[in-house]
């Protein structure tokens, strides 16, 4: 964690937050192997009530309606998310949604809402409600029936590709004005290219290729270097193409980076976090990637009845995912990668006993896919790579 007082010291200044993850229920019907809440060392999601109470989505609106107001900002990101949000179903998505615009509205903000979801409760009710209260969906799928099975399976063991297909098929064909992309966790062991192009087949405005969540003391189910091999695998098939079939977030932000741009994200880059988490129960967390860490990582101690946002971004959590290079690792600061890489994910740099200032558990294979990408573009140019 950042020293607060030393960073103002030396002329740090918190940005507001613009997105707030707000987790309206705690419980998933799903039962995914890889589960950032349910899987990995931090357990208080089995501390909070299933479902967010109405007391709480009306007292986070008038949070983040306050944030808006104090700094003057013109619009705010909403995601609904759990959990599986979608269990809250129509009505009470519709109830939620209603409360939380009318607050933010009200104070001169517009609210904009996502809800990211597993898929499979995206029936035809549902999907009118979003459409009702203009909701974008993001949907959870890795691939293939064999891939997604693989890992994203029912309590009972059963897959849910089945069910996720159905919905993303009405998704995208009935309500593509909703559609906000896929997230697809990599798996190395499957084939990249057949899963990428699997995902193109309801054609995604956006695909988000996320790395297991891992640090140095829970590292990653394969080598290194394994992970990014299959994403410059996946960069070849989607650079190569005739035309461009979809915005790969990751691959746009970095290639972009390289090119001397700044990027967009959180987890590359040399970027502020914006973006804070609020629990079912009201409390304030942080990015749900520190919770492989330990128990509690992610928590800060602060709550919507007690706290306001502007209380969040002076919290040392906070201010370490807003300081940039100053809670870098040496190795990263001398790292010739510095300006993209931007030492990766901040979860992905814990290490036991030396906390988050370590180069990401995932450095060799930001390296190789920032450098595979270098080499792109250099033959691109007519220059040797």
């Amino acid at each position: 964690m950042a020293d607060v007082e030393a960073l103002f010291e030396q002329g740090w200044r918190p940005v507001p937050l613009r997105q707030f993850v707000v987790k309206i229920r705690s419980r998933c019907n799903l039962a995914c192997d890889y589960c950032i809440i349910y899987e990995h060392a931090d357990r208080t999601w089995r501390r909070q009530p299933a479902a967010m109470s109405p007391q709480t989505v009306r007292q986070t609106a008038r949070r983040i309606a306050e944030h808006a107001t104090r700094h003057g900002l013109r619009q705010v990101r909403i995601v609904l998310h759990g959990g599986e949000p979608l269990l809250a179903g129509p009505t009470g998505i519709g109830r939620i949604v209603g409360t939380v615009r009318a607050i933010v509205e009200e104070a001169g903000a517009e609210a904009e809402f996502t809800v990211q979801t597993n898929g499979t409760l995206l029936g035809p009710r549902m999907l009118h409600t979003l459409a009702e209260h203009r909701v974008r969906v993001g949907v959870s799928v890795d691939g293939d029936r064999q891939a997604h099975d693989a890992h994203r399976r029912t309590p009972s063991g059963a897959g849910s590709y089945d069910r996720v297909t159905a919905g993303l098929h009405r998704l995208s064909t009935q309500y593509p004005h909703l559609y906000a992309g896929l997230l697809c966790t990599v798996d190395p062991s499957r084939d990249p290219v057949a899963v990428y192009e699997s995902l193109l087949q309801t054609r995604p405005p956006l695909i988000d290729f996320l790395l297991p969540h891992a640090h140095w003391g829970a590292r990653p189910p394969a080598p290194a270097g394994a992970y990014g091999t299959w994403l410059a695998a996946v960069f070849d098939r989607w650079a190569g193409a005739p035309r461009k079939e979809t915005s790969v977030r990751l691959l746009d932000e970095l290639l972009h980076s390289v090119l001397g741009g700044r990027s967009r994200l959180d987890w590359v880059g040399v970027t502020r976090s914006v973006s804070a988490f609020v629990e079912a129960d009201g409390g304030i967390h942080q990015n749900d990637a520190l919770r492989t860490g330990y128990d509690g990582a992610s928590a800060t101690g602060l709550d919507v009845y007690r706290h306001s946002f502007d209380d969040v971004l002076l919290h040392p959590g906070f201010a370490a995912r807003q300081a940039g290079l100053r809670v870098l690792a040496q190795q990263c600061l001398d790292c010739a990668e510095l300006s993209v890489c931007g030492g990766g994910e901040y979860g992905h740099r814990y290490g036991p006993g030396g906390g988050y200032r370590r180069p990401s558990v995932y450095c060799a294979d930001l390296l190789l896919l920032i450098r595979h990408i270098r080499r792109w573009v250099a033959r691109c140019a007519g220059r040797p790579g």
